[in-house]
């Protein structure tokens, strides 16, 4: 396969605003990318903001939330359905409540993405997070005019999945089936819990505890020895800090989005990658 560079930045913001997205740190990660590259792959896609950002050849983006991934490729194969049933939704407490309440895996592939996005614009602070039996639980925002109807960012986020390869695999069988030497990896995953906040680890029903942290950090390491390029963001913790010791590592001032109170939202993040 022929080596790629980046090209131009996209225009194209997330669709979704995500716990722990990526949009404020895409200078830094960006420059962490080999100047040629294969693959772009995201394992932890989420809000996907590093590939909506830039323009890839055949990138491959996955996410094990099947809501997502199906809000992704429903927006991908008919953005006028989603924009028709945007159309259709009010902000109002009660409409709030009986939409999420609404079992997602019984609606047409349009009509999921359409109450993904609609719930995104108007829950609390824009947060995606599930209970154990990975229901949405985010409350009501009450937020006075919410852009739930965006037409042109349906389609510019339509156009650039078409581009791409959409999976809805656990990390570790995405990069088994797709990894390889000269490719680059970009990896947010549920963060090494700190504080409070430490709860939005769980990005489905299931949580991301230490041995899944330590089982990541031993496919990175191994990839990276391979030749894949390694770029991967977590919390800044010891723990993290020993686990990725062979990679070059920054420690970056960040803004938290899940904190009520702008004075509690700031934190660090660190930002790893493979040794050029």
């Amino acid at each position: 396969m022929a080596s790629t560079s980046i090209s131009a930045p996209s225009t194209c913001a997330p669709i979704l605003k995500w716990a722990g997205g990526k949009r404020q740190l895409l200078p830094e990660i960006y420059a962490k990318f080999p100047e040629k590259f294969n693959k772009f792959i995201e394992p932890f896609a989420g809000g996907a903001a590093v590939f909506f950002g830039k323009q890839f050849e055949s990138p491959i983006i996955n996410d094990l939330n099947s809501e997502l991934i199906t809000t992704y490729r429903a927006i991908e194969a008919d953005p006028q359905a989603v924009i028709d049933d945007l159309e259709k939704h009010s902000n109002t407490e009660e409409y709030f409540y009986a939409t999420r309440a609404r079992d997602w895996t019984e609606l047409p592939h349009h009509e999921v993405a359409s109450r993904m996005i609609y719930l995104n614009r108007t829950c609390f602070n824009g947060l995606y997070r599930v209970n154990k039996k990975g229901q949405f639980n985010v409350p009501y925002g009450r937020y006075k005019s919410p852009k739930i109807v965006d037409p042109e960012k349906v389609f510019a986020v339509a156009n650039k999945l078409k581009n791409a390869t959409i999976t809805n695999f656990t990390y570790q069988k995405t990069l088994e089936m797709f990894a390889a030497p000269g490719d680059v990896v970009f990896l947010d995953p549920p963060y090494f819990a700190v504080g409070k906040y430490s709860d939005f680890n769980r990005y489905n029903a299931n949580k991301f505890g230490d041995s899944d942290q330590e089982e990541l950090a031993e496919l990175c390491t191994k990839l990276s020895e391979s030749g894949v390029h390694i770029i991967l963001t977590n919390s800044n913790h010891p723990r993290v800090h020993q686990l990725y010791r062979n990679f070059e590592i920054n420690v970056l001032e960040t803004r938290r989005n899940i904190s009520s109170k702008s004075s509690t939202r700031s934190g660090q993040d660190v930002l790893i990658n493979s040794r050029i």
